[in-house]
């Protein structure tokens, strides 16, 4: 059996914080959070701010540690065998799209300095020649005529032209893996379509596997081939796209679909569940405080991560192989 390009499994992260009067607390960002994604393949995670999406993204990048889990890449153990930081082989393999476009681009360096330093460092081009790849990687990403982007500072360009260069910088080191945090949040809804139809072209183009990391399930509607959906740093649903968005198993999920406004700009009333936290955080289940449908062993018991078909579902409500459609 071919191995998937990444597993994740039982990936835990806890963060300290410090209260108004200085008292300590623990954050639970991530907990046992566990999935695999193949090459060519689009998954999402979703979930509002606060979820756990960035956390699970920075981890997977390296730029968090985590306090336990695992992070297999090919099968190969990446935790065990880089331990402190992320091998340049696995920076390589292993790219990150930031949210704001122009934070993650240095405004003091041209175009060209942020492609062609990558191509350097992991040796994907040499010398002069380094130059041309930069400007066709600009072409890749849309941005004509290259040979005038590629001298630009990112001051000198909008938000979307921006991005597409972070695009292009992830690509220059030729990766396997494609994490997109939040990549059209920051831009104008007139453009954020065709920041998404050019990562849908590098999946299909170059067989990227592409982990989208939004609060937009109609982002993910569109890229996706999985759904993830993340609540207080768990994985509550998890399924096929056209399943999860059609079918919504778990009340979040249903929550966060009614939250989108309709065609004629009026939200469903379902919103409330989303809206109303009211009191801290259940015993058992996590969303047993904002859900409209708890029942009494949601407060005392925390619900498995089930398989229910072609999905896993975390809710009580779904005795173990009930069909989704019976929340």
């Amino acid at each position: 059996m071919i191995a998937p390009l990444l597993e994740v499994r039982g990936l835990n992260k806890t963060f300290s914080a410090r209260g108004l009067f200085g008292k300590g607390r623990r954050v639970l960002a991530a907990q046992d959070i566990s999935f695999s994604m193949n090459r060519g393949e689009a998954v999402a995670l979703v979930g509002e701010s606060g979820s756990g999406k960035s956390t699970v993204a920075r981890l997977l990048v390296r730029l968090e540690q985590p306090d336990g889990g695992q992070i297999l890449l090919e099968g190969r153990d990446v935790l065990a065998l880089e331990r402190r930081r992320a091998s340049l082989a696995y920076r390589g393999r292993v790219q990150m799209i930031f949210q704001d476009p122009f934070g993650s681009l240095n405004p003091v360096h041209t175009v060209a300095h942020h492609l062609v330093r990558p191509l350097l460092r992991h040796g994907r081009a040499e010398g002069p020649q380094a130059h041309a790849v930069a400007t066709e990687l600009l072409r890749t990403v849309g941005l004509e005529p290259a040979e005038e982007f590629i001298n630009r500072h990112p001051y000198e360009l909008s938000g979307g032209q921006r991005q597409r260069v972070a695009i292009a910088r992830a690509l220059a080191v030729e990766p396997e893996l494609l994490i997109a945090d939040e990549p059209t949040s920051m831009l104008d809804v007139s453009i954020r379509m065709s920041i998404l139809n050019l990562l849908a072209d590098l999946k299909r183009d170059r067989g990227l596997a592409v982990l989208l990391i939004t609060h937009d399930l109609a982002s993910a509607r569109y890229l996706a081939d999985r759904i993830l959906v993340l609540f207080s740093g768990r994985i509550v649903e998890e399924g096929p796209t056209e399943a999860v968005v059609g079918e919504p198993a778990h009340p979040y999920t249903q929550a966060l679909l009614a939250a989108i406004a309709d065609i004629a700009g009026q939200e469903s009333a379902a919103r409330r569940p989303l809206e109303a936290a009211g009191g801290p955080p259940a015993a058992g289940c996590a969303f047993a405080t904002r859900c409209p449908r708890a029942i009494e062993t949601c407060w005392t018991v925390e619900p498995p991560l089930r398989t229910i078909g072609n999905r896993r579902v975390r809710c009580h409500l779904h005795e173990a192989g009930a069909p989704p459609g019976g929340c």
